[in-house]
């Protein structure tokens, strides 16, 4: 199949019928079909090529790698945030400093999609291009460096997400406490610390955190705070309600965790 001509309403939808092909049976030929589209990128429309890759999980294979490398810095084309997609689909780690360099382009989407790709396919030597981003002014992109953050993980991560989480540059900073969770067990003790903080503002973040790491042993502190922390935040939070939802969260994730056993 030749989606390289013809009307383009007509192409794209060949494409999505190869792509539904491979998602539902499999279809080999489809997806040689689909990662054409990727490997010669520079013959087809990128409306084609942005499709494809959206579902890049479903096709993108060790030959779209020298490809995809390609697309991350040809601003010619103008595709990398879907070519970032795609490297993060394929595991190609050589697109780390493309990447880090991508984090401060001018387009959110290409913000955005490097931020993922890095928590994907970065390591500790990405931390410093990604804790600054936690004091942007945008909170989708402190959403999602905090997000790469923690999904990276290690020392260096949790350093730079708990660093904000004590010094908070933001009134809302749920995002640094969900990722904060994902460094369990070892941020208990701290988090369990923070809810005796005299900041009701960090007791009340510290107790989201808890409820996040879905552990049986954060629940007497989250009880306690339930029963006896009334005060307010600066957004007219309160840290018992907080401590009240977070004990919901943890309750949820213990059940959905025995549901998977």
């Amino acid at each position: 199949m030749d989606l390289r001509s013809g009307p383009l309403e007509e192409r794209e939808e060949q494409l999505y019928q190869l792509l539904d092909r491979l998602r539902d049976h499999g279809d080999e030929t489809a997806a040689a079909a689909v990662r054409t589209v990727v490997r010669d990128y520079q013959d087809h429309h990128r409306s084609l090529y942005t499709r494809a890759l959206n579902q890049a999980e479903l096709f993108v294979d060790e030959s779209l790698r020298a490809p995809l490398l390609a697309a991350l810095t040809d601003t010619r084309y103008n595709c990398q945030a879907w070519a970032a997609i795609g490297c993060a689909a394929g595991g190609f780690t050589e697109a780390v400093p493309a990447l880090v360099y991508l984090v401060d382009d001018h387009d959110w989407n290409v913000r955005e999609q490097a931020m993922r790709a890095l928590g994907r396919l970065g390591d500790a030597t990405v931390v410093p291009a990604l804790a600054p981003l936690l004091a942007d002014p945008q909170e989708y992109t402190r959403q999602h460096a905090a997000d790469a953050l923690g999904e990276i993980g290690g020392p260096e991560a949790l350093a730079a997400l708990w660093h904000e989480f004590e010094h908070r540059r933001f009134a809302r900073i749920g995002y640094v406490a969900s990722n904060l969770a994902r460094f369990t067990p070892e941020i208990l003790p701290r988090l369990e610390q923070a809810t005796t903080s005299p900041d009701p503002n960090q007791r009340y973040w510290a107790a989201i955190a808890l409820g996040s790491t879905g552990d049986e042993r954060a629940a007497p502190t989250l009880e306690h705070l339930m029963a006896t922390d009334h005060a307010a935040t600066v957004f007219d939070g309160r840290v018992d309600v907080a401590a009240k939802k977070a004990l919901r969260t943890l309750r949820r994730i213990q059940t959905a965790i025995a549901a998977r056993g």
